[in-house]
This record gives structure tokens, C-alpha cells and sequence, in this order.
């Protein structure tokens, strides 16, 4: 394998960083996975917004154009030779001896790395193996105030915290400070009740999925089942008639238990998993 480390290719075990560099330091740095159908980012658009959004909160001027950026994701998927696969494209404040103050821009470190994954679309093959098993947790989702939650930062002690508590289960449900559910360690969350669909309104700390978007505005457009943005309670969670997750790498991935309560799949999930795959498979096959 190849990766991309600040401009140029390198093997993958050449591939380092300064132990100076702040992304490893203080977690002070951006990063998006991307997924890859046939060869072609999907989404790519978005990402690069919640990336710009995560940079101009964390303050990092990296001075990389988004064609630039653009095209070390293409060179790592050509050079490895991937159609399918997951990228990680990571920005950090760059390799800055001294104190916890950010001090003035320095030279950012730019690190692209791969991971091949199945084929998706219509004729693909989900990454998850099985539904998930999803444990409510004691971590909580910090305020916005304390760590901005639309920042997708290499800071992810929260959601590693919320995983080892895990017992029963392989994906953590967490709350924000108010005890409302806000999303899982590395996913989003929907469910299903006789009202229609539901998933944590962004007021709470919420990481606002990209694939999280794609399936709501499929719901928008090509459902008739009414989608909620609101505040629940792990119990609305537990006794909902159907649930799910949603991730990059995961796409649409159905809930079985809840805190080892049976919920599973359903039609509303059923549908949105195949109306996701639609089009993954128009747009990239």
C-alpha cells in the first residue's frame, strides 16, 4: 500500500509523522472518511465542507487547495489500485514544538491513507457483518460549548470511552449532557415508531452524518414516512418498531437490540437501505 503524506506517495510503512506534530499531541487536526464506489468519491462535496466547517473551528489555515486535497485522494486510490474502499483524508496544525497555545500558522501535515472495502451499491456487500447491538452508555456526549460538536477532530477519547464501557453490545448509544440520546460513538441514529421516522435534532451534540443527509433527503424525496428531528429518551430508542445506524463506511446498517432489547429491522429501513444503494449504484456503476 501507498499513502499520501504531506504532497507525495510513500510506502505504507514509511508513512510517519513527526511525534511533535499536534494532530498527535493534542488531537489538534481535521480529518474525513470518505467512501469510494467504482473508483469515485461519493459525496465528496459535502465532506469537503464539514472539513472546511472543522478547520475554521479549530483555526488551522492549511493552505491546501480543494484541488489539491482532491487529487492526493485520487493518487492514493490509483496507486493502490482501488475502486472500493474507505479514505481517510487528515489535516492537522503540523509539527509545533512548545506549549498547548496554537501560536501562528505553521506548515500543516496532510496525511491521505486507504482501506479497500466491498463493492456497494445495488450488487454490493455490506461492510457490517450483522445488524448492531446497541448499548445506552454512562459517557456522555460533551456540550457544544466544551467541545463543538460539527467538529469532526482526530479528538475521539469521548467516543473510545463510550466503546469500552460496551458489554453487551458493538456500538455505543450516547446522551448529551441533558440525558437526551444524541448519536452513537461513530455513527447516527434513526428509528422508527407509529409516528414515522426519527432521528436527534442538531440542537443537541450531534455530529451532523454525511450519510446521515443522504438518507434524510431520500426519506424528503422519495418517502411519504414523516421524518422528526427531535429530543428522546433511551426508552423511545428501546421500544421503537425498527432502528438503524448510519456511518460512511456502514451506509445503512439495521439496529437488532437495543440494551439487549430486541428492535430489528423493518420496511422503513428495508426501503432506505435499498433506495441508499440505488444511488450508490446510479451514480457510480
Amino acid at each position: 500500500m501507498q499513502y499520501h503524506v504531506d504532497g507525495e506517495l510513500v510506502p505504507a510503512d514509511e508513512a510517519t509523522v513527526s511525534v511533535r506534530d499536534r494532530g498527535f499531541r493534542y488531537g489538534d487536526a481535521a480529518f474525513e472518511t470518505v467512501r469510494a464506489y467504482g473508483g469515485e468519491v461519493f459525496e465528496w462535496s459535502a465532506h469537503l465542507d464539514r472539513l472546511h466547517r472543522t478547520c475554521e473551528t479549530l483555526g488551522i489555515d492549511h493552505g491546501v487547495s480543494d484541488a489539491d486535497l482532491r487529487v492526493r485522494v485520487q493518487e492514493v486510490l490509483d496507486a493502490n489500485g482501488l475502486d472500493d474502499a474507505a479514505v481517510r483524508l487528515s489535516i492537522t496544525r503540523g509539527d509545533r514544538p512548545g506549549t498547548l497555545t496554537p501560536g501562528p500558522a505553521a506548515d500543516p501535515t496532510v496525511v491521505v491513507v486507504a482501506e479497500e472495502l466491498p463493492r456497494g451499491g445495488v450488487e454490493g456487500t455490506p461492510v457490517w457483518d450483522d445488524p448492531a447491538a446497541l448499548q445506552t452508555v454512562k459517557t456522555r456526549k460533551p456540550a457544544d460549548a466544551a467541545l463543538p460538536a460539527d467538529a469532526k477532530t482526530h479528538s475521539y477519547l469521548n467516543g473510545v470511552l463510550a466503546r469500552n464501557e460496551l458489554t453487551d453490545g458493538d456500538e455505543a448509544l450516547l446522551r448529551g449532557p441533558d440525558g437526551h440520546v444524541a448519536q452513537g460513538a461513530a455513527s447516527n441514529l434513526f428509528f422508527v415508531d407509529d409516528r414515522g421516522l426519527h432521528t436527534p435534532s442538531e440542537e443537541l451534540p450531534v455530529l451532523p452524518g454525511v450519510t446521515r443527509s443522504v438518507v434524510s433527503d431520500l426519506v424528503r424525496s422519495e418517502t411519504d414516512v414523516p421524518l422528526h428531528a427531535g429530543r428522546y429518551d433511551p426508552a423511545d430508542v428501546r421500544e421503537a418498531d425498527e432502528a438503524f445506524l448510519t456511518n460512511t463506511r456502514w451506509e445503512v446498517r439495521p439496529v437488532a437490540t437495543v440494551d439487549g432489547i430486541e428492535v430489528g429491522g423493518g420496511p422503513v429501513t428495508q426501503l432506505l437501505t435499498m433506495l441508499f444503494d440505488r444511488l450508490v449504484e446510479r451514480r457510480h456503476y
